[in-house]
């Protein structure tokens, strides 16, 4: 479920609501003083290289590929 954060125009109350789109707009539409805030969305992204995700199958073929592609080649293993 995505995250929003609700601002309430009469106090400043701040709160972060986990719902879906439908139940925040029907949320909004009943309680007027209630507004979603504009944030910057969250973005989840992965740490490490590929090569860090990789099982041991994989480098032995880019070890025979790097053997193979002759001088100056830059595949990393």
């Amino acid at each position: 479920m995505p995250e929003y954060t609700l601002i309430n125009t009469m106090t400043n109350e701040r709160k972060e609501v986990y719902w879906s789109f439908d139940k925040l707009t029907n949320y909004l539409e009943e309680n007027p003083d209630w507004s979603k805030a504009i944030t910057a969305p969250k973005i989840v992204s992965g740490t490490g290289d590929v090569l860090s995700k990789t099982d041991d199958s994989w480098k032995d073929v880019l070890k025979t590929i790097k053997k193979g592609a002759g001088k100056g080649n830059t595949i990393n293993v």
